[in-house]
């Protein structure tokens, strides 16, 4: 009976610690975590940071956030735009820079998924679309803000005043961050504004705990076929089986600098890339690589020369700047694609 008695006694203190492990699951979490053997958990590993967060005492907006559910009739304010923003880009539908604002960018992420999902398309939220944003139980309900104490590394890094003139670009050690605060926003995949208005009270330093949105872990499925649709500033990612992967908002091109038509293919995959700048004289400068370089952080070169698929300085204003003919995608999506894309891909304009 002794023998019974403790064994019994073992299995009800081993399901309390499995109790409290499933109840530390949703306490604390991982964004950005690969961990597949295959070429593009490899990559997405070496470029995107691991986040470790918790979601103990958080504060009052992040809970509304996290607990918050669209109802038809009711305005899309920032708290559940914000929970929309997560569930499009944990579907793999970025909406460029987290600011929980019904905007252009979001807009289209809804309309891709949409399409993607065989809904109709609409300009606003509606049920259907809401149901099936949410219909996956364990993503829907996964924190959407949440807790991170930063490190030595977050706010300890070079930063650097980006000069106007480019031939003063070309003498600088590396386009660096101008700032703790933009290197964080672009971590988190952030509008820099959002960041300090969850923070108003943040000195972002080592060991302070702030809250971020939670970037989730984006697809590693392989791509074989991207789309860069320039009516509505979209690029479209495909794999082998025609299915829609992925969408990312983008500018393509310029009314000065129309990017190429057609179909095209995959020369290079450059990661932290410097950048060649033709002056009228053709005297050239180049610009160091870094985050604030003008193609940002990743370059992938087209067989078209001089054009290609790159990350941006600017992430807030993607879809409303003007690039050189090339695809220009925040730096956090660039990293995705170079992770995913195949190198025998192609890129279609249309």
């Amino acid at each position: 009976m002794k023998k019974l008695a403790l064994k019994t006694s073992i299995l009800v203190a081993s399901l309390a610690v499995m109790s409290l492990g499933m109840s530390a699951g949703y306490a604390s979490g991982v964004s950005q975590k690969f961990d597949g053997d295959d070429e593009a958990n490899w990559t997405l590993s070496k470029v995107l940071t691991t986040i470790t967060y918790s979601t103990e005492n958080l504060s009052s907006t992040a809970e509304k956030v996290n607990a918050s559910s669209w109802q038809s009739g009711t305005s899309m304010n920032q708290i559940i735009g914000t929970k929309v923003q997560a569930l499009l880009n944990w579907h793999n539908h970025g909406v460029g820079a987290v600011d929980g604002k019904w905007g252009r960018n979001t807009r289209k992420a809804m309309q891709a998924f949409q399409q993607r999902m065989g809904l109709e398309v609409t300009d606003s939220m509606n049920q259907e679309t809401w149901d099936a944003l949410t219909k996956d139980s364990q993503l829907a309900n996964q924190p959407v803000l949440v807790n991170y104490t930063l490190s030595q590394d977050d706010v300890n890094f070079k930063t650097t005043d980006i000069p106007e003139d480019t031939k003063a670009k070309g003498e600088l050690e590396g386009m660096y961050y101008e700032s703790v605060l933009e290197g964080l926003a672009e971590k988190f995949h952030m509008d820099t504004d959002y960041l300090k208005s969850l923070n108003p009270n943040a000195e972002f330093i080592a060991g302070e705990t702030i809250i971020i949105y939670n970037p989730g872990t984006p697809t590693t499925t392989k791509v074989t076929k991207v789309v860069a649709d320039k009516s509505t500033q979209t690029l479209f990612a495909y794999d082998s089986d025609g299915n829609m992967v992925a969408s990312y908002p983008t500018t393509v091109g310029s009314a000065s600098t129309p990017s190429p038509t057609g179909t095209h293919g995959i020369k290079v995959k450059v990661y932290e890339p410097n950048y060649t700048y033709t002056h009228d004289d053709d005297s050239q400068t180049i610009i160091p690589p870094g985050p604030n370089n003008p193609v940002g952080l990743v370059w992938i070169g087209l067989t078209e020369p001089t054009y290609g698929i790159h990350g941006s300085p600017d992430p807030e204003r993607i879809s409303r700047q003007a690039s050189a003919g090339c695809v220009r995608l925040t730096n956090w999506d660039a990293k995705v694609l170079y992770g995913i894309i195949d190198k025998e891909a192609t890129v279609e304009f249309k």
